[in-house]
């Protein structure tokens, strides 16, 4: 089974960060781009589960380190649960790449 903490590690620290900001970083952007990525996250997962895409709401800034938690821990399980389809990156791959996309979603965020 494929060990996908280093992506909940990543996704714990940057919605930790999301929760514990202020307001205002919120609104400068950082809320944007953390929902771009709970959405990226989510339909990455949810073409491997092979079920219908559905868009997370924007639900507001401060439940987006939440949406960021619950979309990343959704593609955790299904990595370690399902195999990548015909033709397409392994699930190792697909890993190290949404580690990628949260690392560099956290710095443009908090920056």
């Amino acid at each position: 089974m494929l060990d996908t903490s280093p992506l909940t590690a990543v996704v714990e620290r940057f919605a930790d960060r999301l929760r514990a900001a202020p307001q205002s970083r919120l609104a400068r952007g950082a809320a944007a781009v953390a929902l771009d990525l709970a959405r990226e996250l989510a339909a990455r997962a949810q073409r491997l589960e092979g079920g219908p895409e559905r868009e997370l709401p924007d639900a507001g800034v401060f439940v987006v380190g939440d949406q960021l938690q619950v979309a990343g821990t959704d593609l955790a399980q299904a990595l370690r649960e399902h195999a990548a389809p015909d033709g397409a990156k392994a699930p190792s791959v697909l890993l190290d790449e949404a580690v990628r996309l949260v690392e560099q979603a956290e710095v443009r965020a908090m920056r």
